[in-house]
């Protein structure tokens, strides 16, 4: 009977780990963080180690900042390409120039589409331009590049 139960036990210990230490998905990533009002979605594997995603936001103001990680490096580049009712300035919408920004470094080589240098580039269309160094491993390199974390703390999915 003990050998059963602590049997039942170790299984169950197990099991619990094992959830909590799958891997997640792309599709995974794609939530809500912001009880109802703010979240990260259209994730998307740029190749060789780095993604991209759009964290937004829709509360009273709406906002649309995109995110490029660099797995490996842990850093990230982020842009504002849209807003309305987020402060004092006028509503804006340069996603879609941003974004061909975007496309036209990913489409070469990629030595020399460095963040900075998208960064530069980016200034003229998009907002909030910076580029950041991450200190834990967002979902999407989880998801995709997990060899990459280095010493970044691991991603949890929270649920």
């Amino acid at each position: 009977m003990i050998a059963k139960s602590t049997y039942a036990l170790a299984l169950g210990l197990v099991m619990t780990g094992a959830g909590a230490c799958a891997a997640v998905s792309l599709t995974d990533c794609a939530r809500t963080t912001h009880i109802s009002h703010g979240g990260e979605d259209m994730h998307r594997d740029l190749g060789e180690g780095r993604v991209m995603w759009r964290d937004w936001w829709s509360q009273e103001a709406t906002a649309s900042t995109y995110v490029i990680v660099d797995c490996a490096e842990g850093r990230a580049l982020r842009f504002l390409t849209a807003a309305e009712n987020l402060s004092d300035e006028p509503p804006f919408d340069r996603t879609e120039a941003a974004l061909k920004i975007v496309e036209r470094h990913q489409s070469g080589a990629r030595v020399f589409a460095t963040l900075e240098r998208m960064a530069v580039d980016l200034e003229d269309e998009a907002r909030n331009v910076t580029i950041e160094a991450l200190s834990a491993e967002p979902c999407a390199c989880a998801a995709l590049y997990a060899d990459a974390r280095g010493d970044r703390k691991a991603f949890q999915l929270d649920g």
